[in-house]
C-alpha cells in the first residue's frame, strides 16, 4: 500500500500557525485553500459558495483578496523550505513543517467581475526571494479569464510573535 503524500504547502505547516481563514488547515469553517507547484509556477484552486456572493451572480471581492492572500504567502512559504532543500513530492514522506510567511503588503486589481459558479484558479509567481521576503504575482480566473491580479508581499514569521 503506498502512503498518500500531499504536496499542498499549506498541509505543512506547523499546527500552532495553521489556523487562518482563508488558508489553515485546522480552520474548519475557513477556505481551507491549498497551494500547490506546478512547474515554476505555484496554482491553487476553489470553488466559490452561494455565500461568497457580493450581487447576484458574482464573486465578493474580499473572497478574491483572500485567496491572492493566502496564496501568495503559501508561494512564499514553499520557496523558502525549496530553498532549504524540501520537496514536497519527496519519497519518503517530506518534512511536517515548512517555514510561516505572513503578508507585510497586499494589492489587489479587479480587472473585471468574478462570476460566481466556476471553479477559480489562482496563479502565482516569484518575482522576488529572499530568506525573509518574497514577492508574488498572483492572478484569479474564472472560466479561463483573469479577473483580478495581485502582488503579495510576504515576509518571514518570527520564531516568537
Amino acid at each position: 500500500m503506498t502512503e498518500h503524500i500531499s504536496r499542498d504547502f499549506q498541509d505543512f505547516y506547523p499546527d500552532d500557525v495553521a489556523h487562518c481563514y482563508g488558508c489553515g488547515r485546522l480552520n474548519e469553517h475557513g477556505h481551507q485553500l491549498k497551494s500547490r507547484w506546478e512547474g515554476e509556477e505555484t496554482v491553487a484552486r476553489f470553488t466559490p459558495k452561494p455565500y461568497h456572493m457580493a450581487i447576484p451572480g458574482y464573486v465578493y471581492g474580499g473572497l478574491i483578496a483572500s485567496l491572492i492572500d493566502c496564496h501568495g504567502t503559501g508561494t512564499a512559504s514553499a520557496v523558502a523550505a525549496r530553498a532549504e532543500g524540501w520537496r514536497p513530492d519527496a519519497e519518503p514522506a517530506p518534512p511536517g513543517e515548512i517555514p510561516r510567511f505572513v503578508t507585510a503588503s497586499l494589492r489587489v486589481d479587479y480587472l473585471r467581475p468574478t462570476p460566481l459558479g466556476p471553479e477559480l484558479e489562482i496563479r502565482g509567481t516569484v518575482q522576488e526571494a529572499t530568506a525573509r521576503k518574497v514577492v508574488v504575482a498572483a492572478t484569479v480566473s474564472a472560466a479561463g479569464e483573469i479577473t483580478a491580479r495581485g502582488t503579495v508581499i510576504a515576509v518571514r514569521m518570527p520564531e516568537r510573535w
